[in-house]
């Protein structure tokens, strides 16, 4: 690895850039964090092997040129670019690591760019935690801006007609914050770089084994960012966060949790719900989605807002694609499809698909796709978070993992253990099989969970969707 070029967070504050190219931009925070340069100003362009809406028309409609990386010259690169922004899919040992090392333009991650000529403006709202943050951030933004204020977000996820950052007027900016590690030569947690000034933790529980040996691991990245914070807002419900908040008794602390929050009413059309002694109601579902709503009624009040302009900046939320979002109808079946993929949002998705369907069968389709997921880690952990569906379909990973020091998960050992819990229970390995298997469990009692951060085996790309209306 040769650093010679690279440039840190301080040595990039220092520096003057015009014209900043994106290396691999198709990625989705290589993608919000080339709109966001570009709307503050910077001449962005980038390449990418593959391009797909609608990442690939967010940069097209944002004035961004981007090429595919086949047509790339390495050679020409200094003639033409001040900065490289490059993106944390490119390995350290792979020959375009070192092409580009040695082109002779400086380089850096994308945290660390957006941080030094954007972040350190503002005031930072930093959503973390291993579920949640993608929704949080996105609650943010839309409670912020029905308060009034044109904030600044960029948020890890898809959204209807809005693009995935913004840079806004307001000093207020939410930004997912991600504890996965930058790039090959940052390999230290995304939100480091982010200047954060109120800091929420919504959940900590191991995840990415990719890259985390352990739980203490992940947590030591939060242990180096948590100082320079003016606050922090962190769930009591995790044992890992109140361990946190013991070691730091000085800093400006909130919690909050089952300890502060009480779910009044829970319906199909939302949810009433108190914190300490006031009283709230949004048309959110799902008791995460409540907490993750709670934590940024406590950032607004921290700000200085009251409750009065609160409680209708919260009444009508829209959650990001991906996140508990109706696709349509299928053979008379409604059909749901979610991000999920760790036992923990796979038990909460369920449980607030059932709050939302309480009369309807709910048959779960899941794809472990992360490394993690991939894992013998939560082998008990998924078993137990599945077992409040009707029927169960587990696709098996079709690549081992990459977890350290563990072997893959069970997946047929996982349905078989359902299946003594008179739950129907099976894995599937190709799209016909997952097809078949849908088609056989359709009805209009019933709704289809489709619960995945991979590919599905292709089943959002295939027939299967045109025949949803």
């Amino acid at each position: 690895m040769n650093l010679e070029n690279y440039l840190d967070f301080e040595n990039l504050q220092k520096a003057s850039f015009k014209k900043i190219f994106f290396y691999r931009i198709c990625g989705t925070g290589m993608g919000a964090a080339a709109c966001l340069l570009k709307e503050a100003g910077f001449d962005v362009s980038g390449v990418d092997s593959t391009f797909y809406p609608p990442m690939s028309t967010y940069l097209e409609t944002s004035g961004i040129t981007i090429s595919t990386i086949e047509k790339l010259d390495f050679s020409t690169l200094k003639t033409k670019y001040d900065l490289i922004v490059v993106g944390n899919v490119v390995a350290g040992s792979s020959d375009e690591a070192r092409k580009l090392e040695e082109c002779g333009v400086p380089f850096t991650s994308f945290p660390t760019a957006i941080g030094a000529l954007i972040l350190n403006k503002k005031t930072v709202i930093g959503l973390s935690g291993t579920h949640g943050k993608t929704t949080t951030t996105y609650i943010g933004a839309q409670v912020f801006e029905k308060l009034g204020e044109d904030c600044g977000y960029l948020i890890g996820g898809v959204m209807n007609g809005r693009a995935p950052s913004r840079l806004g007027t307001s000093p207020y900016f939410f930004i997912e914050s991600d504890e996965y590690d930058s790039a090959y030569f940052e390999k230290f947690s995304k939100f480091q770089s982010y200047c954060i000034n109120h800091f929420v933790i919504t959940s900590l529980e191991y995840d990415h084994a990719d890259i985390f040996s352990s739980i203490e691991d992940i947590k030591n990245e939060f242990r180096r960012v948590i100082p320079a914070t003016d606050s922090v807002i962190g769930c009591s419900d995790w044992p890992e966060i109140v361990s946190l908040r013991n070691q730091f008794k000085d800093q400006d602390w909130q919690n909050y949790g089952t300890n502060n929050i009480v779910i009044i009413e829970r319906s199909e059309f939302g949810t009433k719900f108190k914190i300490e002694d006031e009283t709230y109601k949004t048309n959110l579902v799902g008791d995460h989605n409540i907490y993750n709503l709670a934590s940024i009624i406590l950032v607004a009040k921290k700000l200085g807002y009251k409750k009065d302009k609160i409680d209708l900046a919260i009444g009508d939320l829209l959650l990001v694609k991906r996140r508990q979002e109706m696709r349509g109808i299928y053979k008379e079946t409604v059909v749901i499809d979610d991000f999920a993929h760790h036992p923990t949002a796979v038990r909460e998705t369920l449980k607030a698909i059932k709050t939302k369907f309480p009369k309807k069968n709910i048959n779960v389709f899941l794809e472990p796709g992360s490394a993690t997921a991939r894992s013998d880690i939560f082998q008990n952990e998924f078993l137990d978070a599945l077992k409040e569906a009707s029927t169960v379909t587990i696709i098996k990973p079709q690549r081992p993992t990459t977890a350290k020091g563990h072997g893959d998960l069970n997946v047929d050992l996982i349905a078989t253990k359902l299946n003594d819990q008179d739950i129907d229970a099976c894995s599937v390995t190709t799209l016909d099989s997952l097809q078949k298997r849908i088609d056989q469990l359709s009805s209009r009692d019933s709704v289809h969970l489709v619960m995945s951060n991979s590919s599905t085996l292709g089943l959002w790309s295939s027939d299967f969707v045109k025949n949803i209306t």
